[in-house]
């Protein structure tokens, strides 16, 4: 690297298991030393509950002795943080062991395992995200979210906050993230930034780097924004929806047959999502607040379900151009960690084709009112769906599975001994 374009302060940034950031702060010059030859981790750091405090009687720091590992920048390369002072970059990393293989407990490494499973098919995973927030004052008791009123993609509540969504939108083009627009959703203070499709693992990396972005933005703005799946309780909840096709080798899209019903790749994929969804549910909402967003009549599914151009449903098939022909998934809330939502999603496809399920008929019309496979709607539910599924052994490492259910279990314990204020206030702060 030329000198002149070293970066005065560097961030090392590595996703944790609940999709937080953990790292390092360095000095520019240390950039060429973490190219070459990495950092070193505790493995246990990957694996800390919301308040980044160690899991008691972690099975990974007691199998390992709480061992040292590699971190190792990931293709993304170093990228500006453009909320912080200029020359200021932030270092994607990932995790390995000592002698070099992947750390299981890697939700990154994680995700790259599904995808590696495609690659051996010939086939490549294109995904889009849309996520959620919501723009809160924190300087209230309890904190509140800015406006008055709810208004479902209207504009002046953009122009409201034109200057803060200009500079997410440069931020994003600075980052390289495919940013392509915002809209006002239908809670107060609620909008959604879409962006673009690209490939599975480029697409995570830029949900869990346009969070940053936009937290880093809004408190800029003296303001908070919130991944929370329902941090108003009489407001719509936040969503992760995802959006998936699969290509072969040619770039040919395998769910477009030209029709607008699809292929019966894509029905066999829409299978295995439904067949794995109760057992998948904690993936996509890791806390309570996050069942919170999953009832009835709130375009937020409670049942395993699909349908053509149905928003009502747990999968959708959006309408439009065969050639663009993909499912969305819409059981993620904005708080689920995108490496691991995507792994669960894209393994649970993988499920459905090799196990050549079929999926029932599409709903037609209102889902909440037909007759489906019912999700987990409670923390300790899911808890134990997740870590009773054969299905989950089948998509993610034991390890992660393990030291997940470890992490639930004990913020649910820290969770029941505060009060519904205190608990507020350590979701905004942490999600």
């Amino acid at each position: 690297m030329i000198d002149d374009e070293a970066p005065q302060s560097l961030r090392t940034g590595i996703c944790d298991l609940n999709g937080q950031m953990r790292g390092k702060r360095l000095t520019g010059d240390q950039l060429p030393k973490i190219e070459f030859s990495g950092l070193r981790l505790p493995l246990s750091a990957l694996n800390v509950d919301l308040w980044g405090a160690d899991i008691l009687n972690s099975p990974l720091v007691f199998s390992s002795g709480d061992a040292d590992g590699q971190l190792r920048i990931t293709d993304r390369g170093p990228v500006p943080m453009p909320w912080l002072a200029p020359g200021t970059d932030l270092v994607p990393m990932w995790l390995f062991t000592d002698d070099g293989r992947p750390f299981a407990g890697d939700p990154r490494h994680a995700l790259g395992r599904v995808l590696e499973r495609f690659h051996r098919q010939g086939w490549k995973v294109t995904a889009a995200m849309e996520l959620e927030f919501t723009l809160i004052d924190p300087s209230p008791e309890p904190p509140r979210a800015v406006g008055e009123v709810a208004s479902v993609l209207g504009v002046e509540e953009l122009d409201r906050h034109a200057v803060l969504f200009d500079e997410i939108f440069q931020g994003a083009k600075t980052m390289d993230i495919p940013v392509q627009g915002a809209l006002s959703e239908s809670g107060v203070g609620q909008f959604e930034i879409n962006l673009g499709h690209g490939p599975a693992m480029r697409m995570a990396d830029d949900v869990w780097l346009t969070k940053q972005l936009i937290r880093g933005m809004a408190s800029k703005h003296g303001l908070a924004a919130s991944f929370m799946a329902k941090p108003l309780p009489d407001e719509p909840g936040n969503s992760m929806h995802c959006h998936v096709s699969i290509q072969d080798r040619q770039g040919r899209n395998l769910f477009d047959n030209g029709l607008h019903s699809g292929t019966s790749l894509m029905h066999a994929a829409i299978a295995g999502c439904l067949a794995c969804m109760p057992g998948a549910t904690l993936i996509f909402a890791p806390w309570d607040n996050s069942f919170q967003r999953l009832t009835p009549e709130t375009h937020a599914p409670t049942g395993a379900s699909w349908g053509y151009e149905n928003r009502t449903t747990a999968i959708r098939v959006p309408g439009g151009d065969p050639a663009a022909r993909r499912i969305e998934h819409r059981v993620p809330g904005a708080d689920a960690n995108p490496y691991l939502a995507l792994a669960t999603i894209l393994g649970s496809m993988l499920i459905g084709v090799e196990d050549e399920l079929s999926p029932p008929e599409p709903v037609i019309g209102n889902a909440y009112e037909q007759r489906a496979l019912k999700l987990p709607l409670d923390w300790d539910t899911a808890i134990k769906s997740f870590s009773e599924s054969p299905k989950m052994t089948r998509i993610l490492p034991p390890a992660i599975i393990s030291y997940y259910v470890a992490m639930k279990r004990q913020e649910q314990r820290r969770m029941a001994d505060l009060s519904p204020e205190a608990q507020l206030r350590v979701m905004l702060q942490g999600v």
